[in-house]
């Protein structure tokens, strides 16, 4: 039906980016009810599902937005001899159809960053949305039909991956696939779709290094908690190894450890609370199992390492090795580890020791620093003087070896969900 849709029913820009702002008004409109689905279906903390449905509109206006400016360029064709009485340039047009399959931490937001710019730039899409948290994205659909979205524009097929994400991968009428989910899924996907275009975002272990010469060392050691145990730490750029310089270490860890225990844990609808469960018990079990291996190994538990059900309390570790599963694998849960260097390129290497390679924070008041770790770090984001969780939702946003491949933010997913046509006219 997609295909079909795509070939006979056609948008004009305008009329799409209207269709898009028209969604983020009901959005807007239906904030507490979105908020409220995504916090029982997530366990996120109210509040943060607050700021998921902010985000998931800035996402869809930016879209509509970029929806009316996609451009092309010209190719300096003439300047080749033999071509002077030639002119050349590109335009983008939509792939098709247009397969998207999402994941459960962020069943709003990362549903948007993938349907926006896919209808902004003219395709169909079949959406997958994760099986632990298909309402949030269905909501969304039927908001996006009930503005005006043709049928046929978006339609939702819900189940596991190893059976409908399956079936999709084996369509043959699919023009692109956008995933975002773990590296093994990733590899899957990217061994089964052929010649096909691919939009990967694959996860991280997100590490952030702080450097002796910062002058808020306390506000820093609570941002990394925070940004650690947001959204129950199972973000892809949540704060997981935080490398410090071993001249403040001891205070880091005492502002860490202050800050993790100040944390309100708990019910997830109540406004108070900064850590809710996390998405299933298993998840939980998890991570305990995780960190009490590494306390086996040697780690030492700075604050929290408990578990009540489905929730884990803000951990922060240390006396750490680098082949412990909290250190090198994606804890996806809120635990942070920290681990001490002695100067800025022992950093700038421990921080790259990694199959993964998303976002990087890094904290220093030293510009020769700053512009160093710029050029030598290996992600896809180096942000400097903030915390590795840092997105600007109209950002490009995406990540190099294990992390993934391709872009997101409107703008740049719209590159990808496009592509790229080469005029030439001949005046003979």
């Amino acid at each position: 039906m997609q295909k079909k849709t795509f070939e006979t029913v056609k948008l004009t820009p305008t009329e799409r980016a209207d269709l898009l702002v028209a969604a983020a008004q009901k959005f807007k409109a239906r904030k507490e009810e979105l908020a409220e689905t995504i916090a029982r279906e997530v366990g996120k903390v109210i509040n943060d599902a607050r700021g998921e449905v902010d985000r998931g509109i800035q996402t869809f206006l930016a879209a509509a937005e970029e929806g009316k400016r996609i451009t092309g360029h010209t190719v300096p064709v003439e300047g080749q001899s033999g071509n002077e009485n030639r002119m050349a340039f590109t335009i983008r047009q939509p792939v098709g159809v247009v397969a998207a399959i999402t994941p459960f931490n962020f069943p709003f937001n990362l549903t948007a960053h993938k349907l926006a710019p896919a209808l902004a730039a003219g395709n169909t899409i079949v959406l997958k949305p994760a099986e632990k948290t298909p309402l949030s994205a269905i909501k969304m659909v039927e908001i996006l039909r009930e503005v005006g979205f043709p049928a046929g524009y978006l339609n939702v097929v819900n189940g596991y991956g190893h059976e409908a994400g399956q079936h999709l991968l084996k369509h043959p009428d699919v023009n692109m696939y956008t995933f975002t989910g773990s590296p093994d899924i990733g590899r899957l996907i990217k061994s089964e779709t052929g010649i096909r275009k691919v939009t990967l975002e694959l996860g991280s272990n997100a590490p952030n290094i702080v450097h002796k010469d910062v002058e808020n060392l306390s506000e820093i050691a609570q941002s990394c908690v925070q940004k650690g145990v947001i959204h129950n730490g199972q973000a892809c750029i949540s704060v997981q190894r935080v490398y410090v310089q071993e001249e403040v270490l001891d205070a880091f860890l005492e502002e860490a450890k202050n800050a993790a225990e100040s944390l309100v844990v708990g019910d997830p609808m109540k406004d108070e609370t900064q850590v809710g469960p996390m998405i299933d018990k298993k998840s939980a079990e998890r991570i305990e199992s995780w960190v009490n291996e590494a306390v086996e190994q040697g780690a030492t538990v700075v604050s929290g390492g408990k578990r009540e059900g489905s929730i884990y309390y803000p951990t922060v570790l240390t006396d750490v090795k680098p082949e412990m599963k909290v250190v090198c694998d994606e804890v996806f849960a809120p635990v942070i580890v920290v681990v001490p260097y002695k100067d800025f390129n022992d950093a700038i290497k421990q921080a790259n020791d990694s199959r993964y390679g998303l976002q990087v924070g890094v904290f220093t008041s030293n510009i020769h620093l700053a512009m160093e770790a710029a050029k030598t770090l290996q992600f896809g984001g180096v942000i400097i003087n903030d915390v590795s969780t840092f997105r600007a939702d109209v950002m490009p946003y995406g990540g190099i070896k294990d992390s993934g491949v391709g872009k997101e933010g409107p703008k740049y997913a719209i590159e990808e969900m496009t592509d790229e046509k080469i005029i030439v006219l001949n005046n003979r």
